[in-house]
């Protein structure tokens, strides 16, 4: 469970920002592959941990140099992940055809959506429906656009980073330079 919650949150967070319905689509995706798998080949009553390993490998695939510490025990590098909780699988005595599968699913995302795309004469067979887009993520920003002020947060442009600068105001009459004032203090002291 918390691999779960730990691997969506990051998916959702930085592979997916700003595009829940693709990864509505990816769980869905995992879901029915888990699903036919499964019912075709294997007689698994539980998809769960099938579909927890599929989400562990493509976050895994997606940040490849990310050095992951498992448990305090030792350090390695993210895609060895899957591998490393197969093996644990093992040495608890649990099924390693569930892990199995949700490797296979996940890569078979993975290579779908970021191997044949990027591949010569490649194209992208997971796509997204329009409707589905729209009805989650609503709108999509355009790149570079700045709300106007009444629409900011406090109406006020906070932390834009503009330095305060301090101008010197001519003295006018019945006004003092904070010089002066300080001089009339230090003769009255005398």
């Amino acid at each position: 469970m918390i691999f779960l919650y730990r691997f969506c949150r990051k998916l959702e967070e930085v592979s997916f920002a700003g595009s829940t319905a693709d990864f509505i689509v990816m769980l869905l995706f995992g879901a029915s592959l888990c699903l036919v798998v499964s019912t075709a080949l294997i007689r698994m009553m539980f998809l769960g941990e099938a579909l927890t390993t599929m989400i562990v490998y493509v976050w895994c695939r997606r940040n490849p140099y990310v050095r992951y510490n498992f448990f305090g025990l030792f350090t390695f590098q993210a895609p060895y992940l899957p591998w490393i909780l197969v093996l644990i699988s093992v040495l608890f005595g649990g099924s390693v055809i569930v892990d199995l599968v949700g490797i296979a699913v996940g890569h078979a995302y993975y290579f779908l959506e970021d191997v044949f795309p990027n591949k010569p004469g490649g194209v992208r067979l997971l796509r997204t429906p329009a409707l589905m887009k729209r009805l989650i993520d609503g709108p999509q920003a355009e790149p570079g656009y700045e709300p106007l002020p009444e629409d900011r947060p406090g109406g006020f442009a906070w932390g834009q980073g503009r330095p305060v600068v301090q101008e010197e105001r001519p003295v006018g009459q019945g006004e003092e330079r904070a010089e002066d004032r300080q001089e009339d203090r230090q003769e009255g002291q005398q």
